[in-house]
């Protein structure tokens, strides 16, 4: 089995490495941000299905808003920006 090659990419602004070939929501996680967006009422957001279907993942990607981090994979000097910019 071949080593996982990694990119780097930038959270709310904080450069991180993720593993490539995984997809935004993965990195997130793995950098340890849990808040992706919050809900109208403030509530905290994250993935749920991990498929695309509950829209709970929305994050901005490279300056497009409300992308599905679960669908998208990292590219290398991809940004990302939460709602919650908590990263």
């Amino acid at each position: 089995m071949s080593a996982s090659r990694s990119v780097a990419i930038v959270i709310d602004g904080r450069a991180v490495t993720a593993t490539e070939g995984v997809t935004v929501a993965s990195a997130l996680l793995d950098a340890g941000v849990t808040a992706f967006r919050s809900s109208t009422s403030g509530s905290v957001r994250g993935p749920v299905c991990g498929m695309g279907i509950c829209y709970e993942c929305r994050v901005t990607i490279d300056d497009v808003p409300h992308r599905r981090a679960c669908l998208v994979v990292v590219a290398s000097g991809m940004r990302v920006d939460t709602a919650s910019g908590n990263a």
